[in-house]
């Protein structure tokens, strides 16, 4: 079943790798910027572990879907700029 996972990842285009890579980026704030929150430490260690998840999803099935070369490209564009 991974296989299948994986196929169906790297059948999507590089734009839709693009935007699933970004999404790690607020998942990873807000995994942080809830320790802030009044509320007990239990349920901020519940938070951080679901919200830092779904950031480690995000990129990685973002840097599925773009494959190697595709984050080249991705790598070189944001480096020309």
């Amino acid at each position: 079943m991974g296989m299948k996972i994986k196929e169906w990842l790297q059948s999507l285009s590089f734009r839709t790798g693009v935007i699933v890579l970004m999404c790690c980026i607020p998942f990873y704030i807000l995994s942080f910027a809830q320790m802030l929150l009044p509320i007990s430490a239990t349920i901020k260690g519940v938070l951080w572990a679901v919200l830092f998840g779904l950031a480690k999803t995000c990129q990685y099935g973002g840097l599925t879907i773009l494959g190697v070369e595709g984050y080249r490209r991705l790598r070189n564009k944001f480096k020309n700029q």
